[in-house]
């Protein structure tokens, strides 16, 4: 393979002595790895997953504090819509008797309603007796199930929909695809077939060590669990590429050993380059109010970081290890040359930017046209799991459930019954659930204040005794004026007074005949039911079954008139809890979030740039192009009339910016190197077939990651983000290969009067013949030299000469004590 050389080498610098170091203690990196890797097989089990995106709103949104006051005050038992369909309406009223007997079944409601049954399919809504999720809830929902094996049955609800298990399972298929394609691409690219099992402990490495330290956080979205992984492997395969290229070309000039070190210690400040776009797209994300930009960004950011310290510890002692095996299994280039698409864009280089401006218009207007969507129901997947077809079944027969909590200040029930009318009068409030609104018995509301005559005559007592339970009741709230100013028009609420009632008779206080004693204890285990459901300690809760659509302007008009109505009953106001009210939420700090991040983004990457590249032109020409990769990928919603899950134009125009841009870069950075020793059309189409291998590798794993990721999840989240991030990706390869080589030719002078260096770039000479030389040249003479020369050269120059001159000599007059070309050696 590559032959030693034995010419002693200049001193080794800094980053030589570090490779020199990793590379001679690889053995030792070895065991490190091993042993993060057993601990990191472990810990992958610690971090718990938050499947909620609602718990990463910000904490003074309306939802988040609603949702807060909530879980204090009340208590929401677990519930599911059971649709048995080609069901006799008899049969579905026997059904209905056998679920309610369901150990952990509350309660059953079906009627012969159209709200219940229709063309045959029977809905029955259960509710359970504990919370979602719990124990009790869960094994009830099971033997439901073992109770309607028999029948056609769809089951929609949060209990027992565990969605983190149906994405872990989804993305395990997702991740094996994705290594397959990894592999399939690796053979296609790569240059020896044993780098490839190289690539691959790298790249598993770094997604092990990922996967184990999630637990530093404590706890994660489950976005950040399903797509963490593939991602990382997408975004950080070009590092482990970058070396192993740097490596092959080192190799052919020096041993094993030497060429490890040199392509590492050349590799480290490309590779940290490189990764600090991806790293200023991600960090970006953690400005986000939206909390789920931070959990994701955090995530993403600690793969890449981790990406990098498994390519600059680990591989390069792979790839000393594996060096014998690297050198006996080259193979053929099979990535073809794309001279023709280089061509195309020298002869096109003054149509198409021009063309591309106007489309680039067009996507700007059409890309803050996209038709975002708030909440995942509304969005539809390629791939669907049970419960999404179960909720298809349930809503296409019954229509969809959308239920509005409003919270107000517990206390004052006559000031709630107005509130309950006021809003049983909205446009769009199909019912109202309040202790308000809930009939006791005879007519009477759980909240209506009775005197004690009337108490007498709803529960059949003596209006005597009536009243010494009144008097009762007056000395334990300690009214003691009503015992004075006479109890006969003394109001009390009919839900105290009964709960009152039942104390004092398991107290022993009062006898009750059994009759009326058993109606009382039965009444009570209901109160007590409404209770913990509608009222807590400070707060009430008002429960509106709406026949509006989750999200919407007429959705979020009716939020402001429910506000309108309840704010001026309760100054200190009143707080609203919903999907709906989540979705605007969302709404409101997406705006927000979708400025902050596009502008951060941008500036952190086009500062990274202007380091780079010492210019203010190029950044900007690579930041259009790839920003109109942006715009254009977010046209297609608008143009296909789909709705698009917010969230995902919060991520991918990040990775988009942060990662894709890194293709531009790696064109714009060959072209500007080979355009100082040849002409500029020329050095385009060299840069081309040169970037080329490594854009076609990294996009194409990149695209299919995402590709997969739509194809196959059924979490309308993570699938839209997979969708545009595959689209984006392509579009940004297509841009870069066909769109950005006419720019960099077109803007070349740009380029050139912004660089904020002083380049001393002297003319490119070119002669014929018998050529004198002295001075430093670089440029093509019969190939490339960059070296200083002091001779003659027989054939033809084009080159930068520095430092001294070039002239054409008369073949006769050649200098005297001056070599001939074919005289050097």
């Amino acid at each position: 393979m590559g032959k030693e050389e034995n010419a002693p080498r200049a001193k080794p610098g800094a980053l030589e002595r570090v490779a020199a170091l990793i590379v001679d203690k690889r053995k030792a990196f070895y065991l490190i790895y091993i042993g993060l890797a057993i601990f990191c097989v472990f810990s992958s089990g610690w971090v718990r997953v938050n499947n909620e995106l609602t718990d990463y709103l910000s904490e003074d949104t309306e939802t988040r504090r609603g949702l807060t006051l909530m879980e204090e005050q009340v208590v929401t038992y677990g519930s599911n819509r059971v649709l048995v369909d080609n069901l006799p309406y008899a049969r579905a009223l026997e059904l209905a008797e056998r679920l309610e007997a369901v150990p952990g079944v509350k309660s059953v409601e079906f009627d012969g309603s159209g709200d219940h049954y229709r063309t045959g399919a029977a809905l029955f809504s259960v509710t359970y007796e504990d919370v979602t999720g719990s124990d009790v809830s869960l094994g009830a929902l099971e033997r439901i199930r073992g109770e309607l094996s028999g029948f056609d049955t769809y089951v929609t609800g949060s209990n027992g929909n565990s969605e983190s298990d149906q994405l872990a399972g989804e993305m395990g298929t997702v991740k094996l695809v994705v290594v397959i394609i990894i592999l399939l691409v690796l053979l296609f690219t790569s240059q020896t077939y044993m780098e490839i099992p190289v690539l691959l402990i790298t790249f598993g490495m770094g997604a092990l060590l990922n996967m184990g330290t999630n637990f530093f956080f404590d706890e994660i979205s489950f976005v950040s669990d399903s797509v963490a992984v593939v991602l990382q492997l997408a975004l950080a395969i070009d590092y482990a590429i970058i070396l192993c290229h740097r490596y092959t070309e080192e190799r052919e000039r020096h041993g094993a050993r030497e060429a490890v070190v040199i392509a590492l210690s050349k590799a480290i400040p490309e590779i940290a380059g490189s990764s600090l776009t991806t790293l200023s797209g991600l960090g970006a994300m953690c400005f986000m109010k939206f909390g789920i930009g931070l959990d994701l960004g955090l995530v993403l950011m600690k793969s890449i970081l981790l990406s990098l310290l498994s390519v600059f510890t680990l591989m390069p002692g792979l790839l000393m290890s594996f060096s014998g095996l690297i050198d006996r299994t080259h193979h053929r280039n099979f990535v073809p040359k794309i001279t023709a698409v280089g061509r195309f864009a020298v002869k096109t280089r003054f149509v198409i930017p021009p063309i591309f401006a106007v489309v680039l218009a067009g996507a700007f207007v059409f890309s803050n046209r996209c038709p975002y969507v708030y909440g995942s129901n509304t969005l539809t997947t390629i791939h669907q799991n049970e419960n999404q077809i179960a909720r298809q079944k349930v809503e296409g027969l019954f229509g969809r459930e959308n239920q509005l909590a409003v919270m107000v200040p517990a206390g004052d029930y006559e000031r709630e019954g107005r509130l309950t009318r006021a809003l049983e009068r909205l446009d769009g409030v199909e019912s109202v659930l309040a202790l308000s609104g809930v009939e006791a018995a005879d007519g009477y509301m759980l909240t209506d204040r009775l005197t004690p005559r009337q108490f007498a005559e709803l529960a059949g007592l003596d209006v005597e005794v009536a009243r010494l339970l009144y008097s009762a009741y007056a000395v334990e709230q300690g009214t003691y004026g009503r015992l004075v100013s006479g109890l006969d028009n003394f109001g009390v609420p009919l839900l105290d007074m009964f709960l009152f009632v039942y104390d004092q008779m398991q107290e022993g206080y009062i006898s009750l005949d059994a009759e009326l004693a058993e109606r009382i204890t039965e009444l009570h285990d209901e109160l007590i039911d409404a209770k913990k459901q509608l009222l807590g300690e400070e707060y009430s809760r008002l429960v509106l079954n709406l026949s509006l659509p989750e999200e919407g302007e007429e959705t979020f008009a009716f939020l402001d008139a429910v506000h309108s109505a309840a704010d001026p009953l309760y100054p200190g106001g009143v707080l609203l809890v919903g999907n709906s009210t989540s979705d605007r939420d969302l709404a409101s700090s997406f705006g927000k979030d979708n400025l902050l991040i596009s502008i951060l983004t941008i500036v952190f990457v086009i500062l990274v740039l202007i380091f780079t590249f010492q210019s203010a032109g190029l950044p900007v020409l690579l930041i259009l192009v790839i920003q109109g990769s942006v715009w254009i990928n977010f046209s297609f919603p608008y143009l296909q009339g789909e709705g698009m899950f917010f969230l995902s134009y919060l991520v991918v125009s990040s990775i988009q910016m942060g990662a894709n841009i890194d293709y531009a870069i790696v064109i714009a950075n060959r072209y500007t190197e080979l355009k100082q020793v040849m002409d500029p059309k020329e050095a385009v189409v060299e840069a081309l077939n040169e970037c080329f291998p490594t854009i076609v590798t990294s996009g194409t794993i990149l695209a299919s990651a995402g590709i997969l990721i739509g194809l196959l999840s059924s979490t309308p989240s993570v699938a839209s983000i997979g969708v545009c991030l595959g689209r984006g990706t392509v579009i940004s390869i297509f841009l870069v290969l066909c769109i950005l080589p006419q720019i960099l030719l077109l803007g070349d002078t740009i380029i050139e009067k912004t660089a904020f260096t002083i380049k001393a770039w002297l003319p490119l000479e070119s002669h014929n013949g018998t050529v004198a030389l002295n001075g430093h040249v670089r440029g093509y003479i019969s190939g490339v030299v960059d070296a200083r020369i002091d001779g003659v050269l027989r054939g033809s120059i084009n080159a930068v000469v520095s430092g001294g001159k070039a002239e054409e000599l008369e073949e006769a007059g050649l200098p005297a004590g001056k070599e001939t070309a074919d005289e050097a050696h």
